[in-house]
């Protein structure tokens, strides 16, 4: 009866230092896991930085669009290299509607009138009457045919030596109270001395009012 508790006891000791043995062991194979976990972080693991000499997608893609931007031809950023812009806005006067009919009007679509006192290739709309009354430059004459316009442009010099467009030899103004297109408040003004009028399309001033 003594020989099975003897046995007993000798085995229940060195149980113990099995599992110790075996502890170790797991521990080591840990650590060196551990290591090598440690090192695929630092190196890109799945969720750590991208290793040396390489790039993840979304920073490729971010440097492809600044450079883009920076060249000027983002999809919203300034026209391509190269490429030209809209073309600029002619200054030649067309014809346009008003409440006294057709008309002639400028490259911004505002009314254009004559003096009743100027005579041809003459302007005497000086000083303040040119401030109410903005002399067209003679810089938006029509280089090819206007459609609708049987009129003739052409320019006079002014008092001041500048030129100004005129419409069958008389020259032609725009009116500050005007301030949309289709505007024709100046029509039939009494102002500065004289009648001003609205010019038709084939250079007669169109007096209804």
């Amino acid at each position: 009866m003594s020989r099975p508790s003897t046995t007993s006891t000798h085995a229940g000791t060195r149980t113990p230092t099995r599992a110790a043995a075996a502890g170790s062991a797991l521990t080591a194979v840990l650590l060196l896991a551990a290591c090598g976990s440690s090192g695929s972080s630092s190196s890109g693991g799945l969720y750590g930085n991208a290793g040396s000499g390489t790039s993840t997608s979304s920073t490729s893609t971010g440097s492809t669009s600044a450079s883009s931007s920076s060249a000027g031809g983002g999809r919203y950023g300034n026209p391509p290299a190269g490429s030209s812009g809209p073309a600029a806005a002619s200054g030649a006067p067309t014809t346009g509607a008003s409440r006294v009919g057709t008309i002639l009007v400028t490259a911004q679509r505002m009314t254009m009138y004559v003096f009743a006192i100027d005579p041809r290739g003459q302007s005497r709309c000086t000083g303040s009457c040119a401030t109410y009354w903005p002399p067209v430059p003679a810089s938006d004459a029509p280089k090819h045919t206007v459609a609708g316009v049987t009129a003739t442009f052409g320019s006079i010099t002014r008092p001041g030596g500048t030129t100004q467009l005129s419409v069958d030899g008389y020259p032609v103004y725009t009116y500050a109270g005007d301030t949309s297109p289709g505007d024709v408040n100046g029509q039939g003004v009494n102002a500065s001395g004289g009648l001003w009028w609205a010019l038709s399309p084939n250079g007669s001033w169109d007096k209804r009012k």
